[in-house]
């Protein structure tokens, strides 16, 4: 709708002070000719908006003048209520702030939309972490969040998986994602982004040195290259295994992340084939959780991981009790 879009055009100027036309054209999918008609609307209403042409020119409000007008369509007031698990928040130490938030926009919301609004919140939750994830460690973002907000560079104590020890490093962070319930720090190592599990650093100290990140790189985008490397990267290990039918339920939920096809399910024998795909052969460890029903049939090397501490676990609890070939 024009008042949609009109609206979106003064908020945004009174957030971002001065625009050229191309970029407000960019971010709202419309053309550059649109946006110097709604200017012209905006204007002839009342809205004291005006246009400066030239390298440096764009638009913007005149100084000082604000609208407390939130302009939210029963929609997007319902959207605003649905959010995640209270964890994210606090982790940032922001629960009370979102809370306060909430209330106000409720407060600025139609009355014939309040009650909507109201209900979302009671009936929808969005939680973003996972079944059975397991224990986790604490996770203080406090310095990191320090770094990402003062553009500093960071000293990192970071234990990489498998180590025993961290390692030093010094990193220029772009920011905090929160993926699936785990906080990752977003940096470049030497110039080249790298993705730290917060839950993985052992000590983070802000330097005075201002942050070095590469001209014209967003958070956004390290992001994306990073996600893609680790969901698209090379090497692969495709492992098949078979699963007693009395644990099956709980093998499928804990490895849900790994599944890389539906089981082979007749519905009748008692051991189920299932498929998996891990990133490198450590990864399959994942499956001594289920060392008593679980076989792993391929590849050989997928086995010999999993032998000695299999083997280690079965002379603790008194015997193997892995399954067999042939069993």
């Amino acid at each position: 709708m024009k008042s949609d879009l009109l609206l979106s055009i003064l908020l945004l100027l009174q957030t971002r002070g001065r625009v050229p036309a191309h970029e407000l054209a960019d971010r709202l999918e419309v053309s550059v000719r649109t946006i110097y008609r709604d200017i012209e609307a905006l204007s002839a209403s009342g809205v004291p908006v005006y246009a400066e042409r030239g390298r440096h020119g764009g638009i913007e409000l005149l100084a000082g003048f604000r609208t407390d007008v939130t302009g939210l369509t029963a929609d997007e007031s319902r959207a605003l209520f649905i959010l995640a698990a209270q964890g994210a928040h606090a982790a940032l130490g922001l629960d009370a702030a979102l809370g306060s938030a909430l209330r106000k926009v409720m407060a600025a919301l139609p009355a014939p939309d309040r009650p909507a609004a109201e209900v979302t919140s009671r009936r929808i939750l969005v939680d973003a972490t996972r079944w059975k994830g397991g224990p986790q460690r604490a996770v203080d973002l406090e310095v990191l969040q320090d770094a990402v907000f003062a553009d500093r560079r960071l000293r990192l104590g970071y234990r990489h998986g498998g180590h025993a020890e961290p390692s030093t490093y010094t990193v220029d962070p772009y920011g905090l994602v929160s993926k699936a319930g785990v906080w990752y720090l977003v940096a470049d190592r030497g110039g080249q982004p790298r993705l730290f599990r917060a839950d993985r650093v052992r000590s983070a100290t802000l330097l005075g040195d201002p942050v070095k990140r590469r001209p014209g790189v967003e958070l956004g985008d390290v992001w994306e290259v990073l996600r893609r490397q680790v969901e698209e990267r090379p090497g692969g290990l495709d492992v098949t295994v078979r699963v007693r039918r009395s644990r099956l339920d709980m093998f499928l939920r804990l490895n849900a992340a790994s599944l890389a096809a539906l089981p082979e399910d007749d519905g009748e024998s008692e051991w189920v084939l299932a498929h998996l795909s891990y990133g490198v052969v450590r990864e399959a460890r994942t499956l001594l959780a289920f060392v008593d029903t679980v076989e792993v049939l391929s590849p050989p090397e997928a086995r010999a991981e999993l032998a000695r501490p299999a083997a280690a676990i079965g002379a603790v609890y008194g015997g193997d009790r892995a399954p067999h070939e042939g069993s």
